[in-house]
């Protein structure tokens, strides 16, 4: 699997990530502090320095990266990652784009920009519709796609709760994007969110695990 590419740019970015980063801190008084999480609710709850706190996303790029490009060279299944090639390289390029816009929305203060809350939600909702239209697309393997002892050890079975997982993605997806969109009692969103959460990862496990019974009840 060659991701030369993808590496150099993401390189590049986080180069670019924290060159803005450096100039933001530049503009803001000394001691100033920038929130680094947000509670689901879209309300900041942990403060840090601005620089460090300006550096966590291209520090978080770079080891992404890393990750993703190695795999290829851990993974024991690594015939059958090859094809998980289309999904490692569309959450890759979804984590070019993403980490981008939570730089620009970390930033924000230093430059007097508007940037409500939603972008961020926005951003996770469509990353994860991204991913769910590319799940189906992966093959067992221990870095990507839905991993259960049942889905890594029989194929039929992966790619059946795959799929699933992939339309489940992206509906949930879709869901925590607009609950950002449509006007929500904040307590309404944190629940909407993690139902959301939820919905696309507690089915697909139990239908892995009732598609291996109904195998093994017709051995």
């Amino acid at each position: 699997m060659k991701n030369k590419g993808l590496m150099i740019a993401s390189v590049l970015v986080a180069a670019l990530m924290a060159g803005l980063a450096f100039y933001a801190a530049s503009l803001l008084p000394a001691g100033a502090q920038l929130p680094t999480h947000w509670g689901p609710a879209g309300n900041p709850d942990r403060f840090t320095d601005a620089l460090p706190a300006l550096l966590m996303m291209p520090g978080i790029l770079l080891l992404v990266s890393a990750l993703f490009a190695a795999a290829p060279y851990l993974d024991p299944l690594q015939d059958k990652l090859e094809g998980s090639q289309p999904l490692l390289r569309t959450v890759w390029i979804g984590m070019l784009v993403l980490l981008p816009i939570v730089e620009a929305f970390n930033a924000a203060p230093a430059f007097g920009w508007p940037m409500p809350n939603s972008v961020r939600l926005i951003s996770v909702g469509l990353l994860l519709v991204v991913i769910g239209n590319a799940l189906p697309k992966s093959r067992p393997g221990f870095f990507v796609g839905i991993r259960t002892p049942w889905t890594i050890t029989d194929t039929d079975n992966w790619i059946a709760t795959n799929r699933l997982g992939g339309k489940l993605m992206v509906l949930g997806g879709f869901a925590i994007a607009l609950s950002a969109l449509v006007p929500l009692d904040p307590r309404f969103r944190v629940v909407a969110f993690f139902v959301a959460i939820a919905a696309m990862v507690i089915p697909p496990l139990v239908y892995s695990w009732w598609l291996w019974h109904r195998k093994k009840a017709h051995a």
